[in-house]
Protein backbone atom coordinates (compact mmCIF):
# COMPACT_ATOMS: atom_id res chain seq x y z
CA UNK A 1 0.00 0.00 0.00
CA UNK A 2 1.01 3.63 -0.79
CA UNK A 3 2.44 5.42 2.15
CA UNK A 4 0.82 8.50 3.40
CA UNK A 5 3.08 11.82 3.00
CA UNK A 6 2.13 14.83 5.08
CA UNK A 7 3.92 18.28 5.41
CA UNK A 8 4.64 20.96 7.54
CA UNK A 9 5.46 24.51 6.11
CA UNK A 10 6.85 27.81 7.59
CA UNK A 11 6.81 31.67 6.85
CA UNK A 12 7.46 34.40 7.35
CA UNK A 13 5.07 37.36 8.40
CA UNK A 14 5.44 40.73 6.33
CA UNK A 15 3.95 44.40 7.74
CA UNK A 16 1.53 44.84 4.68
CA UNK A 17 2.07 48.74 4.90
CA UNK A 18 6.03 48.75 5.41
CA UNK A 19 8.67 46.77 4.40
CA UNK A 20 9.28 44.90 7.75
CA UNK A 21 8.77 42.05 9.53
CA UNK A 22 5.62 41.63 11.74
CA UNK A 23 5.30 40.07 15.43
CA UNK A 24 1.86 38.67 14.02
CA UNK A 25 2.51 35.20 15.02
CA UNK A 26 0.15 34.55 17.90
CA UNK A 27 -2.96 36.92 15.93
CA UNK A 28 -2.42 35.15 12.46
CA UNK A 29 -2.18 31.43 14.01
CA UNK A 30 -5.45 32.17 16.67
CA UNK A 31 -7.24 33.67 13.72
CA UNK A 32 -6.59 31.12 11.26
CA UNK A 33 -7.01 28.21 13.75
CA UNK A 34 -10.58 30.07 14.36
CA UNK A 35 -12.05 29.62 10.64
CA UNK A 36 -10.39 26.07 9.72
CA UNK A 37 -9.86 22.74 10.49
CA UNK A 38 -6.41 22.76 9.41
CA UNK A 39 -3.48 22.48 11.60
CA UNK A 40 -1.34 25.46 12.20
CA UNK A 41 1.20 26.39 14.78
CA UNK A 42 3.28 29.13 16.58
CA UNK A 43 6.70 29.29 16.01
CA UNK A 44 9.71 30.02 17.93
CA UNK A 45 9.79 34.02 16.65
CA UNK A 46 6.37 35.81 16.22
CA UNK A 47 7.45 36.82 13.20
CA UNK A 48 6.64 33.49 11.78
CA UNK A 49 3.74 31.19 11.51
CA UNK A 50 3.68 27.22 10.12
CA UNK A 51 1.24 24.98 8.63
CA UNK A 52 0.85 21.54 8.55
CA UNK A 53 -1.24 19.34 6.10
CA UNK A 54 -3.04 15.60 7.04
CA UNK A 55 -1.20 12.72 5.95
CA UNK A 56 -2.67 11.79 2.49
CA UNK A 57 -1.81 8.64 0.37
CA UNK A 58 -2.72 10.60 -2.94
CA UNK A 59 -0.14 13.18 -4.24
CA UNK A 60 -3.22 15.48 -5.40
CA UNK A 61 -4.49 15.30 -2.51
CA UNK A 62 -1.79 17.00 -0.56
CA UNK A 63 -1.29 19.55 -3.49
CA UNK A 64 -4.69 20.50 -2.65
CA UNK A 65 -4.71 20.62 0.73
CA UNK A 66 -1.09 22.73 0.79
CA UNK A 67 -2.70 25.40 -0.98
CA UNK A 68 -6.16 25.51 1.25
CA UNK A 69 -4.01 25.39 4.37
CA UNK A 70 -1.42 28.81 2.47
CA UNK A 71 -4.59 30.54 1.31
CA UNK A 72 -6.55 30.16 5.16
CA UNK A 73 -2.79 31.28 6.48
CA UNK A 74 -2.39 34.16 4.31
CA UNK A 75 -6.35 35.62 5.31
CA UNK A 76 -5.71 35.59 8.57
CA UNK A 77 -2.62 37.34 8.19
CA UNK A 78 -4.53 40.32 5.80
CA UNK A 79 -6.76 40.54 8.16
CA UNK A 80 -3.83 41.70 10.58
CA UNK A 81 -2.78 43.67 8.34
CA UNK A 82 0.27 41.21 7.39
CA UNK A 83 1.43 39.12 4.48
CA UNK A 84 2.71 35.67 4.54
CA UNK A 85 5.89 35.08 2.65
CA UNK A 86 7.30 31.72 1.34
CA UNK A 87 10.67 32.66 1.76
CA UNK A 88 13.22 30.90 4.00
CA UNK A 89 15.47 33.53 4.85
CA UNK A 90 14.29 37.05 5.71
CA UNK A 91 15.01 39.57 2.64
CA UNK A 92 14.07 42.13 5.09
CA UNK A 93 15.20 43.14 8.33
CA UNK A 94 16.58 41.07 11.35
CA UNK A 95 14.45 42.84 13.98
CA UNK A 96 12.89 39.50 15.26
CA UNK A 97 10.86 38.63 18.39
CA UNK A 98 10.81 35.20 20.53
CA UNK A 99 7.21 33.74 20.96
CA UNK A 100 6.01 33.50 24.84
CA UNK A 101 6.72 30.26 25.39
CA UNK A 102 8.34 28.64 28.30
CA UNK A 103 10.63 26.07 26.01
CA UNK A 104 11.31 28.95 23.78
CA UNK A 105 12.93 31.20 26.58
CA UNK A 106 14.63 27.76 28.08
CA UNK A 107 16.33 27.99 24.40
CA UNK A 108 17.11 31.08 24.76
CA UNK A 109 18.54 31.10 28.08
CA UNK A 110 21.01 27.68 26.74
CA UNK A 111 21.65 29.15 23.39
CA UNK A 112 22.18 33.16 23.50
CA UNK A 113 22.42 34.73 19.99
CA UNK A 114 22.59 31.81 18.29
CA UNK A 115 18.76 31.66 19.45
CA UNK A 116 17.59 34.95 19.37
CA UNK A 117 18.66 35.87 15.94
CA UNK A 118 17.44 32.26 14.32
CA UNK A 119 14.67 33.14 11.53
CA UNK A 120 14.46 30.36 8.91
CA UNK A 121 11.68 28.75 7.05
CA UNK A 122 11.96 25.49 6.33
CA UNK A 123 9.29 22.90 5.04
CA UNK A 124 9.39 19.28 6.66
CA UNK A 125 8.85 15.98 5.40
CA UNK A 126 6.17 13.70 6.74
CA UNK A 127 6.73 9.78 5.35
CA UNK A 128 4.89 6.85 7.01
CA UNK A 129 6.62 4.58 8.49
CA UNK A 130 5.13 0.92 9.85
CA UNK A 131 7.82 0.67 12.80
CA UNK A 132 10.63 2.52 14.36
CA UNK A 133 12.99 -0.33 13.41
CA UNK A 134 11.82 0.42 9.69
CA UNK A 135 12.36 4.25 10.36
CA UNK A 136 16.28 3.56 11.32
CA UNK A 137 16.60 1.02 8.42
CA UNK A 138 15.51 4.35 6.16
CA UNK A 139 17.12 6.75 8.12
CA UNK A 140 20.52 4.97 7.47
CA UNK A 141 19.99 4.38 3.56
CA UNK A 142 18.59 7.65 2.59
CA UNK A 143 21.36 10.29 3.76
CA UNK A 144 23.48 10.67 0.47
CA UNK A 145 20.19 12.21 -1.40
CA UNK A 146 19.46 13.98 0.93
CA UNK A 147 21.44 17.18 -0.55
CA UNK A 148 19.91 16.94 -3.80
CA UNK A 149 15.98 17.76 -2.19
CA UNK A 150 17.94 20.98 -0.43
CA UNK A 151 19.68 21.70 -3.80
CA UNK A 152 15.91 21.45 -5.43
CA UNK A 153 14.10 23.32 -2.38
CA UNK A 154 16.61 26.16 -2.22
CA UNK A 155 14.71 29.33 -1.61
CA UNK A 156 16.64 31.13 0.68
CA UNK A 157 19.36 33.73 -1.22
CA UNK A 158 18.65 36.96 0.51
CA UNK A 159 18.97 37.74 4.46
CA UNK A 160 18.74 41.39 5.56
CA UNK A 161 18.67 42.90 1.94
CA UNK A 162 21.52 41.58 1.31
CA UNK A 163 22.07 38.62 -1.77
CA UNK A 164 24.50 36.00 0.34
CA UNK A 165 25.30 34.39 -2.90
CA UNK A 166 23.94 31.31 -1.45
CA UNK A 167 21.12 29.46 -3.14
CA UNK A 168 19.46 28.10 0.67
CA UNK A 169 21.31 30.30 3.00
CA UNK A 170 18.64 29.08 5.53
CA UNK A 171 21.05 25.65 4.98
CA UNK A 172 24.04 27.58 6.48
CA UNK A 173 22.14 29.56 9.52
CA UNK A 174 20.33 26.30 10.00
CA UNK A 175 23.25 24.24 10.59
CA UNK A 176 24.56 26.53 13.40
CA UNK A 177 22.61 24.40 15.81
CA UNK A 178 24.75 21.67 17.44
CA UNK A 179 22.50 18.98 16.65
CA UNK A 180 21.53 19.86 13.29
CA UNK A 181 22.54 18.36 10.06
CA UNK A 182 24.02 15.14 9.05
CA UNK A 183 24.44 12.44 11.24
CA UNK A 184 26.12 8.72 11.39
CA UNK A 185 24.22 5.58 10.78
CA UNK A 186 22.66 4.71 13.77
CA UNK A 187 22.28 0.72 12.83
CA UNK A 188 19.36 -0.08 15.27
CA UNK A 189 16.53 1.55 17.20
CA UNK A 190 18.70 1.31 20.43
CA UNK A 191 21.52 3.07 18.61
CA UNK A 192 19.20 6.10 17.68
CA UNK A 193 17.92 6.03 21.08
CA UNK A 194 21.31 6.52 22.29
CA UNK A 195 22.43 9.21 20.50
CA UNK A 196 19.45 11.25 20.90
CA UNK A 197 19.81 10.67 24.89
CA UNK A 198 23.30 11.65 24.58
CA UNK A 199 22.65 14.95 22.85
CA UNK A 200 20.00 15.53 25.65
CA UNK A 201 21.87 14.95 28.41
CA UNK A 202 25.15 16.86 27.76
CA UNK A 203 22.69 19.87 27.11
CA UNK A 204 23.56 20.30 22.88
CA UNK A 205 19.57 19.67 22.39
CA UNK A 206 16.56 20.42 25.71
CA UNK A 207 14.13 17.79 24.37
CA UNK A 208 13.14 15.22 21.58
CA UNK A 209 11.79 18.48 19.44
CA UNK A 210 15.59 19.92 19.51
CA UNK A 211 16.71 16.84 17.71
CA UNK A 212 17.32 18.25 14.15
CA UNK A 213 19.05 15.48 12.11
CA UNK A 214 18.73 16.26 8.61
CA UNK A 215 16.13 13.40 8.58
CA UNK A 216 14.61 11.63 11.95
CA UNK A 217 12.20 9.54 13.55
CA UNK A 218 9.34 12.58 14.44
CA UNK A 219 8.83 12.49 18.27
CA UNK A 220 5.07 13.07 17.32
CA UNK A 221 3.79 10.59 14.87
CA UNK A 222 4.69 6.96 13.25
CA UNK A 223 6.84 8.90 10.23
CA UNK A 224 10.41 9.48 9.14
CA UNK A 225 10.61 13.49 9.04
CA UNK A 226 12.97 14.69 6.52
CA UNK A 227 14.20 18.09 7.21
CA UNK A 228 16.43 19.53 5.01
CA UNK A 229 14.14 21.52 2.02
CA UNK A 230 13.46 25.65 2.38
CA UNK A 231 10.20 26.48 2.50
CA UNK A 232 9.28 26.57 -1.67
CA UNK A 233 7.93 29.72 -2.66
CA UNK A 234 5.95 27.76 -5.13
CA UNK A 235 3.52 25.58 -3.54
CA UNK A 236 3.75 22.76 -6.67
CA UNK A 237 7.55 22.55 -6.47
CA UNK A 238 6.50 21.70 -2.69
CA UNK A 239 4.13 18.60 -3.52
CA UNK A 240 6.59 17.24 -6.32
CA UNK A 241 10.04 17.55 -3.53
CA UNK A 242 7.16 15.81 -1.00
CA UNK A 243 6.59 12.83 -3.69
CA UNK A 244 9.99 12.51 -4.33
CA UNK A 245 11.01 12.18 -0.09
CA UNK A 246 7.60 9.21 0.01
CA UNK A 247 9.28 7.30 -2.88
CA UNK A 248 13.01 8.14 -1.25
CA UNK A 249 11.67 6.48 2.23
CA UNK A 250 9.51 3.28 0.40
CA UNK A 251 12.60 2.95 -1.69
CA UNK A 252 15.22 2.83 1.19
CA UNK A 253 12.40 0.60 3.33
CA UNK A 254 12.56 -2.00 1.10
CA UNK A 255 16.51 -1.78 0.54
CA UNK A 256 17.29 -5.05 2.43
CA UNK A 257 21.16 -4.37 1.53
CA UNK A 258 23.39 -2.87 3.97
CA UNK A 259 23.58 0.76 3.75
CA UNK A 260 25.70 2.43 1.65
CA UNK A 261 29.24 3.66 3.84
CA UNK A 262 29.45 7.38 2.67
CA UNK A 263 31.52 9.43 5.17
CA UNK A 264 29.85 12.36 7.15
CA UNK A 265 32.40 15.18 6.09
CA UNK A 266 31.38 14.23 2.17
CA UNK A 267 27.95 14.48 3.17
CA UNK A 268 28.59 17.75 4.89
CA UNK A 269 30.45 18.87 2.02
CA UNK A 270 27.61 17.52 -0.56
CA UNK A 271 25.16 19.69 1.93
CA UNK A 272 27.28 23.15 1.81
CA UNK A 273 27.02 22.57 -1.91
CA UNK A 274 23.81 21.60 -2.52
CA UNK A 275 23.41 25.52 -0.41
CA UNK A 276 25.52 26.88 -2.38
CA UNK A 277 24.38 26.52 -5.42
CA UNK A 278 21.28 24.76 -5.75
CA UNK A 279 20.62 23.30 -8.62
CA UNK A 280 22.67 26.19 -11.07
CA UNK A 281 25.99 24.38 -10.46
CA UNK A 282 27.71 20.86 -9.93
CA UNK A 283 26.61 18.52 -7.37
CA UNK A 284 28.56 16.25 -5.33
CA UNK A 285 27.65 12.55 -5.64
CA UNK A 286 28.15 11.13 -2.16
CA UNK A 287 27.75 7.71 -3.16
CA UNK A 288 30.87 8.26 -6.07
CA UNK A 289 32.37 10.83 -4.21
CA UNK A 290 32.41 13.06 -7.20
CA UNK A 291 31.18 16.69 -8.59
CA UNK A 292 29.03 15.56 -11.47
CA UNK A 293 26.13 18.17 -13.20
CA UNK A 294 23.43 19.13 -10.91
CA UNK A 295 20.63 17.39 -13.33
CA UNK A 296 22.45 14.70 -13.82
CA UNK A 297 22.60 14.03 -10.11
CA UNK A 298 18.69 14.76 -10.03
CA UNK A 299 18.16 12.17 -12.88
CA UNK A 300 19.97 9.68 -10.73
CA UNK A 301 18.25 9.87 -8.13
CA UNK A 302 14.67 9.93 -10.18
CA UNK A 303 16.17 6.50 -11.79
CA UNK A 304 17.24 4.89 -8.31
CA UNK A 305 13.37 5.62 -7.05
CA UNK A 306 11.74 5.50 -10.12
CA UNK A 307 9.79 2.12 -9.01
CA UNK A 308 8.13 3.85 -5.79
CA UNK A 309 7.25 6.69 -7.56
CA UNK A 310 6.00 4.51 -10.37
CA UNK A 311 3.53 2.28 -7.82
CA UNK A 312 2.44 5.53 -5.90
CA UNK A 313 1.22 6.84 -9.44
CA UNK A 314 3.46 9.77 -9.02
CA UNK A 315 6.06 9.27 -11.74
CA UNK A 316 4.42 11.49 -14.51
CA UNK A 317 3.88 14.34 -12.46
CA UNK A 318 7.15 14.30 -10.31
CA UNK A 319 9.32 14.23 -14.23
CA UNK A 320 6.54 17.46 -15.40
CA UNK A 321 7.20 19.56 -11.43
CA UNK A 322 10.98 18.69 -12.43
CA UNK A 323 11.02 19.97 -15.81
CA UNK A 324 9.24 22.92 -14.58
CA UNK A 325 12.09 23.58 -11.79
CA UNK A 326 14.73 23.16 -14.22
CA UNK A 327 13.13 25.74 -17.00
CA UNK A 328 12.47 28.44 -14.54
CA UNK A 329 14.93 27.58 -11.61
CA UNK A 330 14.19 27.18 -7.89
CA UNK A 331 12.98 29.72 -5.67
CA UNK A 332 16.55 30.91 -5.43
CA UNK A 333 16.55 32.14 -9.00
CA UNK A 334 13.14 33.52 -8.61
CA UNK A 335 13.76 36.14 -5.97
CA UNK A 336 16.71 37.18 -7.77
CA UNK A 337 15.10 37.83 -11.07
CA UNK A 338 12.19 39.96 -8.96
CA UNK A 339 15.17 41.70 -7.19
CA UNK A 340 16.36 42.37 -10.42
CA UNK A 341 13.30 43.91 -11.45
CA UNK A 342 12.34 45.66 -8.25
CA UNK A 343 14.37 45.66 -5.61
CA UNK A 344 13.58 44.07 -2.24
CA UNK A 345 10.45 45.85 -2.68
CA UNK A 346 9.69 43.65 -5.22
CA UNK A 347 10.95 40.55 -4.08
CA UNK A 348 8.39 40.98 -1.33
CA UNK A 349 5.77 41.51 -3.65
CA UNK A 350 6.59 38.65 -5.95
CA UNK A 351 6.96 36.03 -2.93
CA UNK A 352 3.94 37.42 -1.12
CA UNK A 353 1.81 37.03 -4.71
CA UNK A 354 3.79 33.84 -5.45
CA UNK A 355 3.16 32.31 -2.15
CA UNK A 356 -0.70 32.09 -2.35
CA UNK A 357 -0.95 32.03 -6.03
CA UNK A 358 0.98 29.90 -7.54
CA UNK A 359 1.53 29.23 -11.16
CA UNK A 360 2.02 26.01 -12.95
CA UNK A 361 -0.27 22.81 -12.55
CA UNK A 362 1.22 21.59 -9.65
CA UNK A 363 0.76 18.09 -8.74
CA UNK A 364 -3.29 18.00 -10.08
CA UNK A 365 -2.54 15.07 -12.33
CA UNK A 366 -1.50 13.18 -9.51
CA UNK A 367 -3.28 9.95 -8.62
Amino acid sequence: MTRTVGVEEEFLLVQSSSPFLAPAGDEVVARAEAGSAGQFEHELKREQAELGTAPHRHLVDLDRDLRARRAELAAAARERGVRLLASATSPLDEQVSTTADARYQRMTEMFGRLARMQLTCGMHVHVAIESPAEGVRVLDRIRGWLPVLTALSANSPYLAGQDTDYASYRTVLWGQWPTAGVADPFGTVEGYRTAREALIATGAALDDGMIYFDARLSANYPTVEIRVCDVCADVGDASVIAALARALVATAADDDAPPPQVRGELLRAATWRAARWGVEERLVDAYGARLVPAWELVEALVDDVGEALGEAGDDRVVAEGLARIRSRGTGARRQREAHAAGGIAGLVDALAELTVTPPGAGASGAS
